[in-house]
């Protein structure tokens, strides 16, 4: 029998040889997230997650999701393709993706999306860990996730040491930055909890909520997802609130505004993980090409991608505001009234917008 150090060390040993090597335990005590949680939900900041709702303070018992759970395992994964980095230094390299996030001239697609899903990156990566755990110890049940089921994961995630809740929401660690991705092992293993991460180092600095172009860091450590770009070109299933269109600029999946200018990510790591390098060209994708595309093309050229997961029509949908705010009048007009040639009453609506906007 292991005592839980014991138990603690060998955990962490077996993840490394599987290369996971950032991780921590937290306890199941998530409580402290109730008044946060409550208020947001009850101010509608959810918008059409209906899911928020309908689980409500759940998400703060790891119990209903795997019985008898008594740790948390906490894991981070760096996404920023190392494509991106070549020679430059993080911080260039994030200053390059702000620019072309920003610029108007092609469709961007959010960093973290270019390559495969990660989600089934990812739960695959902690599958195997567990089953590795599993075989020794019989009695241990597990259940993994990745953005995959009803939890706190940043609040997990600092009470397992990683890193601390940014003004953006998203978690920060002081030497990697903010560009990683988290996972979990619920676990009846008894665990040694790690040490939270107690100290926040965002200072006085605001420059995410500044550089929000929707401004939905409604105040620090509160985003409004009714107003996120990330929320409304994936979430949102209705037509995009004219309000937020022309702030959306040429984002068709996602945005990494507030990421990007965070000083924290001049420590951003490339990842290690050749899955989360761009495919089918999403890192420079071009007008044509994308707004050409059948539903048969969409689904062929997403496949295995988190992208996927908006289907045709959000899809669509996206490309014409974009279309819409693009630089590239000439090929932005010529893609439109291709588009309209198919559309239906609902992506009508969104091409004679972004026809006006380039007519104007």
């Amino acid at each position: 029998m292991l005592n839980q150090e014991e138990l603690w060390q060998w955990f962490r040993q077996q993840a490394g040889l599987l290369g996971l090597e950032c991780l921590g335990v937290s306890d199941t005590n998530l409580k402290a997230c109730e008044p946060h949680l409550s208020a947001w939900l009850d101010a509608g900041m959810h918008g059409e997650m209906g899911y928020m709702a309908r689980h409500g303070m759940d998400r703060l018992n790891p119990d209903i999701l795997l019985p008898g759970t008594v740790s948390i395992v906490s894991f981070r994964f760096n996404y920023t393709p190392a494509s991106v980095f070549e020679d430059r230094t993080a911080s260039i390299a994030m200053k390059n993706m702000l620019d072309t996030a920003t610029a108007g001239e092609q469709p961007y697609v959010s960093v973290y999306a270019r390559g495969r899903d990660y989600h089934k990156v990812i739960r695959a990566k902690l599958a195997a860990l567990a089953k590795v755990v599993h075989a020794r110890f019989e009695s241990h049940g597990f259940r993994v996730s990745c953005d995959s089921a009803p939890a706190p994961e940043v609040e997990i995630a600092r009470k397992a040491g990683l890193g601390w809740r940014g003004k953006h929401t998203l978690l920060i660690h002081p030497s990697e930055g903010s560009l990683f991705f988290l996972g979990e092992i619920f676990t009846n293993l008894p665990l040694p909890p790690s040490t939270p991460f107690g100290q926040n180092h965002c200072g006085q600095c605001t420059r995410c909520i500044s550089a929000c172009p929707t401004r939905a860091i409604v105040e620090p450590y509160k985003v409004d997802a009714r107003r996120c770009i990330s929320y409304l070109t994936i979430e949102h299933d209705s037509a995009i609130p004219l309000e937020f269109r022309k702030a959306i600029g040429t984002r068709i999946y996602g945005c990494d505004d507030c990421q990007l200018v965070c000083p924290w990510n001049k420590f951003a790591k490339p990842s290690v993980y050749a899955d989360f390098e761009p495919r089918h060209g999403f890192d420079k994708p071009e007008w044509q090409t994308l707004m050409g595309w059948t539903e048969e093309e969409f689904n062929k050229n997403t496949e295995g991608m988190a992208i996927r997961r908006i289907g045709y029509r959000r899809f669509r949908r996206n490309l014409a505001i974009a279309a819409g705010n693009s630089c590239q009048k000439e090929n932005a007009l010529r893609g439109l009234q291709e588009m309209h040639r198919t559309a239906d009453a609902f992506l009508r609506e969104h091409i004679d917008w972004a026809i006006r906007q380039q007519e104007s």
